[in-house]
């Protein structure tokens, strides 16, 4: 695989491969099995044996409801009909990294350089997102004092005179 090819990989797939769980952003055993070109079991072989460099912030076991949850938004098949008999692990942006070290192949390094650049792309641009979004409310409160002033004058501008009282004629 060439640098262009990772960074292809790393735009289009990756960050496709990214799932917010639990409010980390997480990879699938699965997608990151199928990305360095090994089984899925092959993968969590690898895990097992090296237990000790993936404590729970690295990665973590799925619970049936958060399976649940993904089934429906990535429309996988049910269990018992082609689909996994065991649930997902989910692997964090460090816990992807750790998997370089215990996947030693020169695609594995390939694969988790284009990856880490896709977890940066993504910090990236939820920071810009979230920097916007401080500054919009930033100027909204800034500029709602202004406006009410405006809109209040505008109000007493084009709100109708007050009537005056007709005195009644006669006795």
């Amino acid at each position: 695989m060439r640098d262009s090819d990772t960074t292809t990989l790393s735009m289009e797939r990756v960050e496709r491969l990214i799932w917010v769980i639990r409010g980390e952003k997480v990879m699938l055993d699965s997608d990151l099995a199928a990305l360095y070109g090994v089984e899925t079991k092959v993968l969590l072989q690898a895990v097992r044996r090296n237990a000790e460099r993936f404590p729970s912030d690295f990665m973590f076991l799925l619970t049936g409801n958060e399976v649940a949850a993904l089934r429906s938004q990535i429309v996988t098949s049910k269990i018992g009909r082609g689909g996994r008999r065991y649930r997902p692990y989910a692997f964090t942006e460090q816990g992807v990294a750790m998997l370089s070290s215990v996947l030693k192949s020169d695609r594995a390094i390939r694969i988790n350089i284009a990856i880490m650049r896709a977890f940066v792309q993504l910090r990236q641009m939820i920071q810009s997102n979230e920097r916007l979004s401080r500054r919009l409310d930033e100027m909204e409160q800034k500029y709602d004092e202004q406006f009410r002033v405006v809109f209040r004058a505008l109000q007493q501008l084009t709100a109708p005179p007050p009537k005056k009282k007709k005195s009644k004629m006669g006795f």
